[in-house]
């Protein structure tokens, strides 16, 4: 699509062009920026694609010049691609219509207006542009845009927790070309300023790359959380990474990966549990596995990287679970009170909080970015929760 995209931009790039009033000599010269343009963003798919070029770490002249104003397009010209063939094809659809009406009445068309002809133009040219100007904005909104979500829940009625039990979670880092150790160390300096009591991560930690494993990894245990760190591995671990080689990794750095299993923990407050599962889709998941032994009654957090488990987690009396996976949407459009997104089509958790009898769900929009570095009306988050 993206190769298409950028074809049919050229061809018609060139049209327009060439019925501009432009001297030729101009004409030539711009004819040839625009073909260097294409040519050049073509290179750059097929050398990332084919990985010729390097992926890991590359320098910020590398990333800032080449790589992001390349995502930067290519997300947008996708959908002034869009637009414009539907233009197109209104256009041409209204052209047979027109030419069946004259014919029908014996009669030539008149003439089209110069004036109004410019007009519908430009008005085309700014529509089509609008797409590129929204990712170049959706880029540096993921980049900073993101806050503190804080969440107040009760954990348990008949022995509530005083003072509130401070719980942060984090989610879909995906460190890599578009999640930067610079960055990570950001948010994790974000995250000990909140003092959190426990600290949750679920899920999708790297982003096409083991390489970019240990920065994260490095990052995330700077945080200091008074009963300790747990996480759960994304499907992002699988699709790129040895769950055993990861698992024994976050092990080593004082992260504890909960891979189907659980956790009691004796605060000051009383006792919960903390349980985990592998990933729904591509990992292995056993949530009887990781439940088993636990006293019913013990308020419980689940982490699951996917948020469909929440039926099934309700109905085992699950207190919370936490989840992430969907980005909220990374690119969401509100409309008459309506969210559409990606997210909203694939899951009916796609973010925020949830309740279902006692139990609730929270889906967690993640602080990194996957397939594009863009995001729109979904900023990334730190969820902070208050629990009694």
């Amino acid at each position: 699509m993206l190769v298409a995209s950028q074809l049919y931009l050229f061809v018609r790039g060139d049209r327009a062009l060439q019925q501009s009033r432009w001297s030729l000599r101009r004409k030539k010269l711009l004819r040839l920026a625009l073909i260097g343009f294409f040519v050049s963003t073509l290179i750059i798919y097929i050398a990332f694609l084919s990985r010729w070029a390097p992926l890991e770490h590359p320098s910020p002249l590398i990333l800032y010049l080449f790589i992001y104003p390349t995502a930067i397009w290519s997300f947008g010209s996708l959908f002034s691609f869009l637009l414009l063939l539907l233009a197109d094809l209104t256009g041409y659809c209204a052209r047979l219509i027109r030419a069946k009406v004259v014919q029908q009445n014996e009669a030539s068309a008149l003439p089209l207006d110069p004036s109004r002809r410019m007009f519908m133009q430009t008005s085309l040219g700014a529509l089509t542009a609008a797409p590129i100007l929204v990712s170049g904005y959706g880029a540096s909104y993921a980049s900073n845009g993101w806050g503190i979500e804080e969440v107040h829940l009760s954990l348990s009625s008949s022995h509530p927790f005083d003072p509130p039990l401070k719980v942060v979670q984090v989610s879909d880092i995906h460190s890599g070309l578009f999640m930067t150790p610079d960055q990570m160390r950001h948010y994790a300096e974000a995250i000990r300023q909140l003092g959190p009591d426990l600290f949750v991560l679920t899920g999708d930690f790297i982003a096409n790359s083991a390489v970019d494993l240990p920065p994260c990894i490095k990052e995330m245990a700077r945080v200091e959380s008074r009963y300790g760190s747990f996480a759960v591995l994304g499907n992002h671990e699988h699709w790129y990474g040895e769950p055993e080689k990861i698992i024994t990794a976050f092990e080593g750095a004082g992260i504890s990966i909960l891979h189907n299993s659980h956790q009691i923990l004796e605060i000051d407050r009383g006792s919960i549990a903390i349980a985990g599962i592998d990933d729904l889709r591509v990992g292995r998941p056993n949530l009887g596995r990781a439940l088993d032994g636990l006293n019913p009654t013990l308020p419980t957090i689940l982490l699951s990287h996917r948020p469909e488990i929440f039926p099934r987690a309700a109905a085992r009396n699950i207190t919370l679970t936490l989840s992430g996976h969907y980005h909220g949407g990374q690119v969401k459009v509100s409309v008459l009170g309506l969210s559409i997104s990606p997210a909203h089509l694939l899951s009916p958790y796609p973010e925020g909080l949830y309740r279902l009898r006692n139990s609730h769900l929270y889906v967690n929009r993640g602080l990194g970015t996957t397939g594009t570095p863009v995001r729109v009306n979904a900023p990334p988050e730190i969820t902070l929760f208050h629990l009694t």
